[in-house]
């Protein structure tokens, strides 16, 4: 076990926030919703969110009964909305081949959609218990620097798991601790922009903090700007779409006005392709099957 794990142990008992899927009871299908509504989403703007969707929808049964469409309402202005349509379409499977129960097994998890490493082993262990290694890219991040003396993490790769695996305890529960602390340590101290080394717990243990810092690159894909471009396009569709539901939106008349007929073409499209939206005779609206 590496040395890092006791200290993370402490700051976490110490300094974790009060999160809803933290608290005992959550459950594994709140966990899984949880966990797909926090990819590149902030905190404070999924929990509201998530509490919706689980007095909606309390199983993935519930959510299952549902037609796609009203996954893509609710998920509402959180982003990334083909989240939900993974979401739903997990819930489908979920009730159709594990009896509505959400499964405990990693290589099942993966075989839902829309989940991969992460989320699948985050189920795992923060639901169920088990004991794998929880990597996101605040973990990442951790790891770059405590141990690879990196200002930031390279490309994601099957390395993650395994220099994460390295500084578990052999302790089911102490891992689950480990996990969760590293995660919490990476979104709350040791970001990516402005490290607060001064409070860290792993100051006195960091590689890169050893090293004076260095400047060791930065690879992180650079998102481009939202404002004139194609998602901002993407986004004003769906939420027309979605404030229309369920009636359909003739396609002549969906953001007739956008200063840009090319894009707003493009985003139509995309939408169509990406199957958050149906499009025939004429009229555009929600995905229905």
């Amino acid at each position: 076990m590496s040395d890092l794990a006791p200290a993370l142990q402490r700051w976490y008992g110490e300094h974790a926030r009060d999160l809803p899927w933290r608290r005992p009871g959550f459950g594994a299908w709140g966990t899984l919703v949880s966990e797909f509504m926090l990819q590149q989403t902030p905190v404070a703007r999924v929990i509201p969110h998530l509490e919706a969707w689980l007095e909606r929808w309390p199983t993935p049964a519930a959510l299952a009964a549902e037609p796609p469409a009203e996954a893509v309402r609710q998920w509402a202005n959180l982003g990334y909305p083909r989240r939900a349509l993974w979401l739903h379409r997990a819930a489908v499977q979920i009730r159709d081949v594990h009896g509505g129960v959400v499964p405990r097994a990693v290589d099942d998890l993966l075989a839902l959609s829309g989940i991969g490493d992460y989320t699948a082993r985050a189920v795992a262990v923060f639901a169920y218990g088990d004991h794998h290694p929880v990597v996101d890219t605040n973990t990442r991040r951790v790891l770059a620097r405590a141990i690879g003396g990196r200002a930031q993490p390279g490309a994601p790769s099957r390395r993650d798991l395994a220099d994460m695996a390295a500084i578990l305890p052999d302790d089911i529960a102490a891992a689950a601790v480990v996990n969760a602390a590293t995660m919490e340590l990476g979104a709350t101290v040791c970001t990516a922009r402005s490290p607060r080394c001064e409070v860290c717990p792993l100051a006195e243990q960091c590689r890169w903090r050893e090293l004076e810092y260095p400047d060791t690159g930065d690879t992180r894909k650079r998102q481009a700007r939202y404002e004139g471009s194609d998602r901002q396009a993407r986004g004003a569709v769906l939420r027309m779409l979605r404030d229309t539901a369920p009636s359909p939106v003739p396609l002549a008349a969906l953001l007739a006005e956008w200063p840009d007929p090319h894009q707003r073409d493009r985003a139509i499209d995309s939408l169509i392709a990406d199957g958050l939206a149906e499009a025939s005779d004429g009229v555009i609206h929600l995905p229905r099957t």
